[in-house]
């Protein structure tokens, strides 16, 4: 009778409980997918209000390179550059650092001067690879150079050294290796890679020998970089 006892217990209360911690665990699932699920909505949207904001504010540049100081890639390449990187850079800046990696242990200013630092040496790694490609490094031409190089490096190492800092890990694996996980990645690398594929396709015309004042290296890569590389990187983002 003990026996019997003992055998009603085990099967009915031990099997209530496992039944009961069953219900516990699904009831934890589904809130843990449906907070996912918000995250996931929310990351999109902030996603999208960064694509907005930044693309807004580099067709600001143009209204102010034309309508306030009467340039273009054109008559002044070089003016026209330096005040588009001024512009885009300290947006790109205040946006980008929100997203940093480990907040808190990184604080909002670190991540402001880590992407100072990596906009200084985006340009210098941008400069070399355009004068390796043949881009002019003469008195009248170093000036567009080095407001191109400028330009790129807040499209291509500004967003990630705001983000990534210094993590080796993390620049191989969404740069080398392209595996980004997260919106915010994607956000990195796709116009990253739009600017310089643009830039490429930019690049094109000059060999040409065209002899006109816009087959410049700073008018067509620049050109390239912004109808070709910054358009599809945004909106594939």
């Amino acid at each position: 009778m003990r026996k019997l006892s003992i055998f009603y217990y085990v099967f009915f209360f031990r099997g209530n409980e496992r039944e009961e911690k069953g219900k516990v665990m699904k009831e934890v699932k589904k809130k843990e997918k449906l907070e996912t699920s918000i995250g996931d909505s929310r990351s999109a949207l902030g996603a999208l209000t960064v694509y907005l904001i930044t693309g807004l504010f580099l067709v600001v540049g143009f209204w102010v390179v034309g309508n306030k100081y009467s340039v273009d890639l054109i008559s002044d390449p070089s003016l026209t550059l330096r005040l588009l990187w001024s512009i885009e850079f300290p947006i790109v800046v205040i946006i980008y650092s929100l997203f940093r990696r480990n907040p808190e242990e990184c604080s909002y200013f670190r991540a402001v001067g880590r992407s100072i630092i990596g906009l200084i040496s985006g340009a210098l790694i941008n400069a070399l690879g355009a004068v390796s490609l043949s881009a002019p490094i003469g008195m009248q031409s170093l000036p567009k150079t080095i407001h191109w190089s400028f330009l790129m490096s807040v499209f291509t190492f500004v967003p990630a050294t705001a983000v990534f800092g210094a993590s080796w890990t993390d620049w191989h694996r969404v740069f080398a290796s392209l595996k980004p996980t997260g919106n915010i990645e994607y956000m990195i690398v796709i116009p990253a890679y739009g600017a310089i594929i643009g830039g490429w396709f930019g690049a094109w015309p000059m060999p040409l020998d065209w002899e006109r004042p816009w087959q410049t290296m700073s008018d067509d890569v620049a050109d390239g970089y912004w109808l070709t590389g910054s358009e599809l990187g945004h909106s594939l983002t």
